[in-house]
């Protein structure tokens, strides 16, 4: 069964999680992961969000 749409309400923070098919490791090596976080960086600053974490 799918999964019914997730309400975005305006204002109201979203919990999400990244994790790997199956909750295998999602980066082997340090450079994807640093790739990774530079581009969420630059993504959160472009759609003006913020993340904790």
């Amino acid at each position: 069964m799918a999964r019914l749409p997730r309400l975005n309400l305006l204002n109201v923070p979203q919990h999400i999680v990244q994790h790997g098919n199956n909750r295998q490791v999602t980066f082997v090596e340090a450079g994807g992961y640093v790739v990774y976080l530079e581009k969420l960086n630059s993504y959160a600053k472009e759609y003006a969000v913020k993340v904790h974490g």
